[in-house]
Formats: C-alpha cells, sequence, structure tokens
C-alpha cells in the first residue's frame, strides 16, 4: 500500500522513521512518500521537503513566513494528488497538517494522525476540525486519551509514547569511546540541549553558555541539531571549553551528569534517560506576550505536565537568566536532590504506558485499511 506521511520537525523525522520501519514489518510492500528528515530518507520511500525548510516558531515568525506556508500548503496538495496514497499519515506539526487533512477529508482520502496536537494546551477549539478531518487518532501523553473520550467523546488510540521504543533500541555507548571518539576528558558532563531551529538556538544558548565560567569541575556538551551545522554554533562557541557533538543528542544523554533543556520533546527524552535538567525557555517577546494569554497550562515542560506536578524547574523568558540558571544547576548537581529526581522519573516512565508505541500504531493503521478497503 501507498503511504504519505507529513513530518515537520525533527522529532517527527525521529518517530517517523520508526512508524515506518514498524509499516514495513506489517506492509512488506508498503510505498512511502513524506515530508520529515534524513532519519525518514534512511528508512524508505522518497523524501518531498526536509522538516528544517517547514520549522517557524511562534506567532510572529509565522506571520513573517505566510507566503511561503501557502506555497507548501499547494505545493502539497498537489503532490498528494499525485502519488494517490491509500492513507495520509499526520506526525503532530498541527498549524499545516490540520489545512492539509481538510482538503484531503474532502478528497476522500484516509487520514490518521500520529502525536496529537497539543490542544489541551492551546487552540482546543481545533477538536471540530479533528473530529470531522481525522478518520483515527493515535494519542501518545496518557491525559490525552481521557481529554478526547471524555471531554469531547471522541475515540481516540493511545499507543505509548515512541521515545521509549527509540531509546530501548538504540546501541548501546561505551562512554570510554564515546570521550575518546569526541575528545571528551574524564570530568563528569553538562549537556546542552538548545534547540533545533535557529531561532531558539539564538534566543537559549548564549544564556546556557554564561554559567560555563563558573563550573571548572565539569565539561560542557553542546548537543548539536542534525538540521543545523557547525559553523552557526561557532558564533557562540569561540574561544570557549565547550565542547560541540552533531546529531548525537541520545548518545550525549546517556553519559550526561546534568541537562539544560529548552522546553519540548527533549525534556522528556533527557528525563527518559534518567539525566537531572533544568527546563529553559525564552521566546520572541511578542510571541510570548501572545501566547501566555492563549496558552492555559500551569507548567510548559512534558515532564511537568504528565506528572501532574512540579518534578522539574522551568525557568521561563525573564526568569531564564545566568544568575536563575546557576542556582537551579547547582539543585541538581546535589547528590540528595538527584535521587529524588530519579525517583519521579522512574514513575514518569511507568505512566507513559511502556515500549511499543510504533509497532501498536502500524498495526492499527494497517489493520483499519484492510477492514475498510
Amino acid at each position: 500500500m501507498k503511504y504519505y506521511i507529513i513530518a515537520g520537525e525533527a522529532s517527527g523525522d525521529l518517530h517517523g522513521s520508526n512508524l515506518m520501519k514498524a509499516l514495513l514489518k506489517e506492509d512488506v510492500n508498503a510505498s512511502f512518500r513524506f515530508w520529515g528528515g534524513d532519519l525518514m530518507s534512511k528508512t524508505s520511500g522518497t523524501l518531498v521537503k526536509h522538516y528544517r525548510d517547514l520549522a517557524f516558531m511562534g506567532f510572529a515568525e509565522v506571520l513573517l513566513n505566510l507566503r511561503t506556508i501557502f506555497r507548501n500548503l499547494s505545493f502539497c496538495k498537489k503532490d498528494i494528488e499525485a502519488f494517490n496514497p491509500d492513507v495520509i499519515i499526520f506526525i503532530d506539526y498541527p498549524g499545516f497538517n490540520l489545512r492539509i487533512a481538510k482538503w484531503a477529508k474532502q478528497k476522500g482520502y484516509k487520514t490518521h494522525y500520529y502525536i496529537s496536537p497539543q490542544i489541551w494546551a492551546w487552540k482546543e477549539n481545533r477538536i471540530k476540525a479533528i473530529k470531522h478531518d481525522v478518520d483515527e487518532m493515535y494519542v501518545i501523553l496518557p491525559f490525552e486519551k481521557d481529554f478526547y473520550e471524555k471531554k469531547h467523546n471522541y475515540p481516540v488510540h493511545f499507543v505509548g509514547h515512541p521515545t521509549i521504543d527509540a531509546i530501548a533500541n538504540r546501541p548501546q555507548v561505551d562512554e570510554y569511546a564515546f570521550r575518546a571518539d569526541y575528545e571528551l576528558n574524564e570530568k563528569p558532563i553538562i549537556a546542552i540541549l538548545p534547540g533545533s531551529r535557529k531561532q531558539e538556538i539564538k534566543k537559549m544558548l548564549s544564556v546556557m553558555l554564561s554559567v560555563v565560567k563558573d563550573y571548572p569541575k565539569y565539561q560542557f556538551v553542546i548537543a548539536g541539531a542534525p538540521s543545523q551545522d557547525y559553523h552557526f554554533y561557532q558564533q557562540f562557541t569561540k574561544g570557549s571549553s565547550v565542547k560541540f557533538i552533531s546529531n548525537k543528542t541520545y548518545d550525549l544523554l546517556s553519559v550526561a551528569t546534568a541537562a539544560l533543556v529548552t522546553s519540548g520533546t527533549a525534556t522528556l527524552e533527557t528525563a527518559l534517560f534518567k539525566v537531572p535538567q533544568v527546563v529553559c525557555y525564552k521566546g520572541n517577546w511578542i510571541s510570548y506576550q501572545i501566547g501566555k494569554r492563549v496558552v492555559n497550562l500551569e507548567y510548559i515542560s512534558l515532564v511537568n505536565l504528565i506528572m501532574n506536578k512540579k518534578v522539574v524547574t522551568e525557568l521561563i523568558q525573564t526568569n531564564f537568566n545566568t544568575k536563575t540558571l546557576k542556582q537551579e544547576l547547582n539543585i541538581i548537581l546535589d547528590p540528595y536532590e538527584r535521587a529524588k529526581l530519579y525517583l519521579e522519573y522512574y514513575e514518569l516512565e511507568k505512566k507513559l504506558g511502556g515500549k511499543g508505541a510504533s509497532q501498536k500504531t502500524a498495526k492499527l493503521i494497517y489493520n483499519n485499511i484492510i477492514e475498510k478497503n
């Protein structure tokens, strides 16, 4: 069968690639055409657009790039019609994907959504479009099932979180060899995860690096995003001892003692590696002012949202500065505080439902198409 998949971010590329691998086990004749990234490209099929050309972050940035967005929407529709897939699979990326879903439903295509838009955080009115335009929804957070089914009378499939699989299935890292390969010394590692988009890296990295000089007993290592090259990061690291490792975030987290993490999927990934972290966020001022008025959440990190309490500290906007970052980093380097955090992380993993999200989703998608053909 023919599968058209749309993923617009680095995390979507990762989870899309694992879903494709699982679909190939269910359907040996699977043919893929997709919007995604390098990981999906290595799996199978044809890459149409790379996510690095699609990611516009924040209200102001979206407005500035409206012409490009509309051009991509038009191109996507034509490309789908030319491919004529048996199913379209949307992976998160709601601003774009829900527009395509509306058009696709009208055209009679099967529409399946893997990794729900976070409408429980903001734009809850999108539920109307989802109920009308999405045939099947696969959710990865435990509270999302109740949100959809109890609050909005829309049945969904809770499949567990695919990050658990991505971590469990990765090759084990030899720490000694890893340090040797990247010229790291024996000091404990503090990982810096500044995000994947240029906009957020520019906002985050300078402040994260401002604490380095105060921790001579540790070495700081930047986790470079696969969508950005080393030269982009050099403007922030010139003259410093900070190391840079590209596209090896999971390997880095597996050997890290602590981490400074930009809010997003990386906060959950860091927790699943059992690494104590400080969650950081600083956005465009206009986007932030708009966002805080429309987002109705007590927390911004997935860790705290899933646990429904403060597990990790979140430094947001003006609170994200050198002084507060040092204070919070000192806390997560304290042995007693680290032990408490480990217990919370284990509880978090239990709530996420265990392994097998990609396999469960692939089986559900394949069986649904077979049954309704």
